[in-house]
């Protein structure tokens, strides 16, 4: 290949392979990218030299989150923080502010794997840097990008902590998102930040005795379904579709619906076997372990 056209290819390989379950297009993203770096040097070209490294640190991530280890994760990281030293936020602050939403990206990634919560507090704080340029006024569609980044990472600290605070925190985030990313606008990011809601939500009502809060769950995962479809985005399809069946699931034990449960199920089971066929070990793994759950709910329910 032409190193000249390293970039533009490897950009072009990180599209394909964001829509594909494997992971070939993205290695050969990662590929393109590094081959590229050999030219785009820091000392000849300092801000391309930091776009690169940020480029290939974007691809890094989805590789990442694609396998069970940290390795790929933990890589982007560095890439990320080796960008910052070109893009600094007196220099060129939009583009410091995406290597900010870049890098908690990767940090809340990391964090999610690991048993403490350092790394999502430090995904935590940078979104929150990169909020500082990236403002609703300045770059209102970028803004929301980052609301709803930081409402992940809040979740993912939510989920290890008693209390409810971050979780409410990121529902919060996730709807400030959703002021500039609408169905209209930008409708496939618009389902991204409803399937993130319907997350927190679930998260909400897993803890509290009614049924509120489940029920905004599914109606969040049920819009994120209207733009994420199967033909369009398989991936975000089936993960919105599983998502939707945990949310079901505990729904039904609390209602005691059996045919509810049975539907819960089928679409846990459709998002575990999708994602298994498509070598996403990781999403595979999460919805294998709640299958047992569903499968108990179901026999309970029928023998009621």
């Amino acid at each position: 290949m032409c190193r000249s056209s390293g970039p533009g290819l490897a950009i072009t390989f990180a599209r394909l392979g964001e829509r594909d379950s494997g992971t070939a297009k993205l290695e050969e993203a990662v590929a393109a990218f590094r081959e590229a770096l050999k030219e785009l040097t820091r000392e000849r070209v300092p801000l391309e030299w930091a776009g690169g490294q940020n480029n290939l640190g974007i691809v890094l991530v989805d590789l990442g989150s694609r396998e069970s280890g940290t390795a790929k994760l933990e890589e982007a990281v560095a890439l990320y923080r080796e960008a910052l030293k070109e893009q600094t936020r007196e220099r060129v602050p939009l583009e410091w502010a995406r290597t900010q939403n870049n890098l908690g990206i990767a940090l809340e990634r990391l964090g999610r794997r690991e048993s403490g919560t350092a790394k999502l507090e430090e995904a935590v704080a940078a979104f929150r840097e990169a909020l500082k340029e990236r403002t609703r006024e300045r770059v209102p569609l970028e803004w929301a990008m980052t609301q709803n980044n930081l409402g992940n990472a809040l979740r993912g600290l939510g989920e290890r902590e008693s209390g409810t605070a971050k979780l409410e925190e990121a529902v919060a985030a996730f709807r400030e998102a959703l002021k500039e990313r609408t169905r209209e606008r930008v409708p496939l990011e618009w389902a991204t930040t409803q399937n993130g809601l319907g997350l927190a939500l679930c998260d909400l009502g897993k803890r509290e005795s009614g049924t509120a809060k489940l029920e905004e769950a599914i109606t969040s995962f049920g819009e994120a379904l209207k733009e994420r479809t199967r033909e369009r985005v398989p991936l975000d399809w089936v993960g919105s579709l599983g998502n939707e069946g945990i949310a079901l699931m505990y729904l039904a034990d609390r209602r005691r619906d059996a045919s509810m449960a049975e539907t819960a199920l089928v679409q846990i089971n459709t998002a575990f076997e999708t994602m298994r066929d498509g070598g996403n070990a990781l999403s595979a793994a999460y919805y294998g372990r709640q299958l047992p759950r569903a499968r108990a709910l179901v026999a309970r329910l029928r023998g009621q």
